[in-house]
């Protein structure tokens, strides 16, 4: 019965149409501000290299990461970090010659920390924040990686220092998860902003900026990420190197059998 009255329905609207000079439903005008978060995505990929940055597949970067305590470092440890979009991520941490190596991909991941001898799968926990820390970077809004599963929007221009204010463009994605990406007047990725619960379920506000921008062979990057937790600088990763589109061995994301070749350097 239902299925009657649609298709009759859909005929009296067609036959309306026509006889009226029409060939088809009217247009959907598209939604402005959609329009807006829309132009400053474009620009933004104009300003960190265009078509050579969305044919970037791989990253290997090389760096030191800074966990602040009150203001004064607390910890300092050297890392690579290895990303292969859309859903790969490899990174070795070395302090004081112990080394950390954290590995997702997609909805998987295992880790292996040399300090406490702990070597074995992520916890669904670690997974997730993961795949919280992919969604919060720039990267994953300019590259379309969000289109499958998040709603976009433009939230409006927010101050950002004396004189100078960003577009903010927000995803909301359907497990309640938001992010908001700031960008410049000329397309430079500024800043990220998100919440988190933490075990008290009390929300906490979480920030990324990006600083010192380099020119890598016509893509630009931030060489410094800092990253705020209610407003509270906790560490800062300083990049020495990054490379893009390297030739990645498939086996450096598959969990060995032993730990032995966690101990050495990874060799790309």
């Amino acid at each position: 019965m239902y299925k009657s009255f649609a298709i009759t329905f859909l005929f009296l609207f067609l036959f309306s149409a026509s006889i009226h000079g029409q060939t088809g439903p009217p247009k959907i005008k598209p939604d402005p501000q959609t329009a807006k978060a829309e132009a400053v995505i474009e620009r933004a990929i104009a300003k960190v290299g265009g078509q050579a940055y969305l044919g970037v597949t791989n990253s290997v970067g090389e760096g030191n990461l800074s966990v602040l305590k009150d203001g004064q470092i607390g910890s300092y440890m050297t890392f690579i970090d290895v990303i292969v979009f859309p859903d790969r991520e490899r990174t070795d941490f070395e302090e004081r010659g112990s080394k950390t190596v954290q590995v997702n991909t997609a909805d998987t991941g295992w880790m292996y920390e040399e300090h406490i001898e702990k070597f074995g799968d992520q916890t669904e926990s670690q997974i997730e924040g993961f795949k919280r820390s992919m969604r919060s970077h720039y990267d994953y809004l300019l590259r379309g990686s969000w289109k499958a599963d998040a709603e976009l929007s433009y939230a409006g221009r927010r101050q950002a220092s004396l004189g100078k204010r960003n577009d903010v463009v927000k995803l909301e994605f359907e497990d309640g998860f938001w992010v908001e990406y700031e960008f410049a007047d000329d397309g430079t990725p500024m800043k990220t902003v998100y919440s988190t619960m933490n075990v008290e379920r009390q929300e906490i506000s979480e920030e990324n900026r990006y600083g010192r921008f380099l020119d890598y062979s016509g893509i630009l990057a931030p060489s410094v990420t800092d990253h705020f937790t209610n407003d509270v600088h906790v560490f800062r990763a300083t990049y020495n190197s990054l490379k893009f589109n390297q030739r990645i061995p498939e086996g450096i994301f598959t969990k060995p059998d032993s730990v032995k070749p966690l101990k050495k350097k990874l060799k790309l």
